[in-house]
């Protein structure tokens, strides 16, 4: 069985083809400036060229057509015919409180994805457009939707309601939701498999880092409290997201913006806060980390500029302040769990930078929590990797996360009943 797995965002449509008899990805690619110029990025894996080109695409229906056209041309496909494509799964973002799991999709689901708009109005249309385009595209094809926040519908009510009045909740469905749901239920499957597939009684802490960046606490394999809430922005701070903040610095951000509105303000926080907003260089971590070991001169080099240290110092505390933040969210999950037994980094700053997993863990020794430097240096790869140091009380693992291989599976099984 081919899948085709779709992740749409408001300008662009990520995809990969898998061959689920062998869970291997047959080609991938992004359409990117939907709506604006267009772009299309296109990688298959049989041997055939890549293809990376300008092409109009006005919107997601052409994204998709592009997409198929692709799949299936002569020079970069990997397929004969749309016939080849028996599914396609979709990454939805956000499902409210209705989905616990995934769904076949059918008007119903629609319908109930149309009401979250309204708790993730940036995400969610992008969502239905996408799954508007491809039923176009793949009329007998079933679609699946997989959601982002299902996997947290099992935190207890303590962790999820917030301490404002209670008809919000009751009356609007406000309350925290969380992210990344694949991503977290992905890896702690995998380490509950590596540490003897029994999940009952094993206490899991997954960090999801990257830019964006969300933990979650995970008991007998379900989730019990995760960072983001009812967005996600709440949290830990991320490339450009502030994460958990003063609510009353909306106000006092806008007052000394001259009387910015309210969705302004929020788009400061969200596009242009996190380690960019401190280090005032860059969101992307690798840049940050060469900028925060940039060498110091000697006073009497000409070459040293006072410019540059500031640089250099603010880029440092970018990455202290993120380091600290994923810490104290560990330490208060090892409280919310009692205990824990494994903790796992994951996704794209979690799995390939050892400085920030040491600076991390470094936080952690009151615990008695302890990684190993030479195996924290040399991990990653496609593998689970065990960077645990003799006589730590959990242990930490780095697990490539497979968000994409996740909805495929779900996919399938319910394609297949």
């Amino acid at each position: 069985m081919n899948i085709l797995v779709i992740n749409t965002g408001s300008s662009s449509l990520k995809y990969q083809l898998f061959n689920m008899e062998t869970e291997t990805i047959l080609a991938k690619g992004n359409c990117e400036r939907i709506g604006i110029d267009g772009h299309v990025k296109h990688t298959p894996t049989n041997g055939k060229p890549s293809l990376s080109e300008d092409v109009p695409m006005p919107s997601h229906s052409e994204a998709i057509n592009i997409v198929i056209n692709t799949l299936t041309s002569e020079t970069y496909g990997v397929i004969d015919s749309l016939k080849e494509i028996h599914a396609v799964g979709h990454r939805v973002v956000h499902g409210g409180k209705k989905f616990s799991q995934s769904v076949l999709i059918d008007q119903a689901v629609i319908d109930a994805l149309v009401e979250c708009v309204r708790l993730a109005p940036l995400h969610v249309p992008a969502n239905l457009m996408g799954i508007n385009a491809c039923q176009k595209a793949f009329p007998t094809a079933p679609h699946v939707a997989v959601f982002d926040t299902a996997f947290h519908l099992t935190m207890p009510d303590h962790a999820y309601i917030y301490s404002i009045p209670y008809e919000y909740y009751s009356d609007h469905d406000i309350r925290r939701y969380g992210f990344h749901g694949t991503s977290h239920r992905y890896v702690s499957a995998k380490a509950t498999e590596f540490l003897g597939g029994n999940a009952e009684g094993l206490k899991i802490i997954t960090c999801h880092l990257g830019n964006g960046a969300s933990l979650a606490a995970i008991k007998d394999g379900k989730s019990v409290d995760t960072t983001m809430g009812a967005t996600p922005l709440e949290g830990l701070p991320m490339g450009t997201r502030s994460g958990t903040v003063d609510p009353s610095l909306i106000p006092m951000i806008s007052d000394a913006e001259g009387g910015l509105s309210i969705g302004d303000t929020l788009d400061i926080l969200n596009k242009k806060s996190g380690v960019l907003g401190i280090s005032g260089t860059s969101s992307d971590f690798r840049d940050i980390m060469n900028t925060a070991e940039f060498h110091l001169y000697e006073p009497e080099n000409e070459d040293e500029s006072a410019e540059d240290i500031e640089t250099s110092e603010r880029a440092r505390l970018a990455l202290d302040t993120f380091e600290y933040n994923v810490a104290k969210f560990i330490g208060s999950y090892i409280v919310a769990l009692g205990g824990v037994d494994a903790i796992i980094f994951t996704a794209g700053v979690g799995e390939n930078s050892p400085a920030i997993r040491k600076g991390i863990c470094d936080w952690l020794k009151g615990f008695g929590i302890f990684v190993d430097d030479e195996k924290n240096g040399h991990a990653g790869g496609d593998g689970i990797s065990d960077i645990t140091s003799a006589g730590s009380s959990a242990i930490v693992l780095t697990i490539p996360t497979n968000e994409e291989l996740v909805i495929a599976r779900d996919t399938m099984a319910l394609v297949k009943g």
